[in-house]
């Protein structure tokens, strides 16, 4: 083989493995959701298995998506980094079980609204722990107006480096906790409620009070948001708040690494 020929082979073998190298995922993400559940929060898992899988080939991550709740076990999650829940949570306690063992074993949760929710009900006290011990208290119903403000707390979080200091979230069912996550020393809260928007809500009603929508517990790979409930525009609607939802996942996946 002459030596133009050996070069030029070199030159194709070394392309092919940069090619190879830079098609290499950050990490591998899983959504779960419900199909059989109210429609807002049906809407939103449509938007954000969307939003989700356009991002993955723009960030260069896998994401895939799933109605089978059985595949929140032990063995499947060791495929992947990341486990998102867009509108429901855990079904029984062998679920349960194999998500606490694979958060504790520093596996990520990126959670939104519903699938954040426990109440004086929940049977389940290590999932109230990993939620900062926020348990929910009221909310607003119906939900409006057409924008509300958020409070931006903190830019030096990945998650929120690229947000303002504060912007107009697209209409949501908001929770309040008792006691506010807030409160708790491994919590680090990312964006809350502003005041401003008090009285909020006409049945049910937010007058008051303290209502982080967006933290992280330190002592897990995890971040919850209570955005996940919006009109017929969608919790999606929003450039600014994409930001969040887009550096929140990047945050929980590519932390594990």
């Amino acid at each position: 083989m002459s030596m133009l020929i050996r070069g030029a082979v070199a030159c194709i073998a070394l392309s092919f493995t940069i090619v190879t190298q830079a098609a290499e995922p950050k990490f591998r993400a899983i959504a779960f959701y419900n199909t059989n559940v109210e429609k807002a929060h049906q809407k939103f898992a449509k938007d954000a298995v969307e939003f989700y899988g356009t991002l993955a080939t723009k960030d260069n991550f896998v994401f895939e998506s799933t109605t089978d709740w059985s595949k929140l076990n032990t063995e499947n999650l060791k495929n992947y980094d990341v486990v998102l829940w867009l509108n429901d949570s855990a079904h029984g306690e062998d679920q349960k079980i194999a998500f606490q063992r694979y958060m504790e074993n520093g596996g990520g949760w990126l959670g939104f609204h519903v699938s954040g929710y426990n109440d004086k009900n929940t049977k389940w006290p290590w999932f109230v722990q990993f939620m900062g011990d926020a348990v929910f208290n009221n909310n607003n119903w119906p939900i409006g107006p057409d924008k509300v403000k958020v409070i931006v707390d903190t830019t030096d979080h990945p998650a929120t480096m690229r947000m303002p200091k504060s912007y107009d979230s697209p209409p949501n069912e908001f929770y309040q906790w008792v006691p506010s996550p807030r409160l708790n020393e491994s919590v680090k809260v990312l964006m809350t409620l502003d005041p401003s928007n008090y009285p909020l809500g006409k049945k049910a009603t937010l007058t008051g009070g303290d209502t982080p929508i967006a933290w992280t517990n330190t002592r897990y790979r995890m971040l919850y948001t209570v955005l996940g409930h919006g009109d017929d525009n969608g919790v999606l609607a929003s450039p600014t708040a994409n930001l969040f939802f887009e550096d929140a996942l990047l945050w929980v996946g590519e932390s594990g690494k």
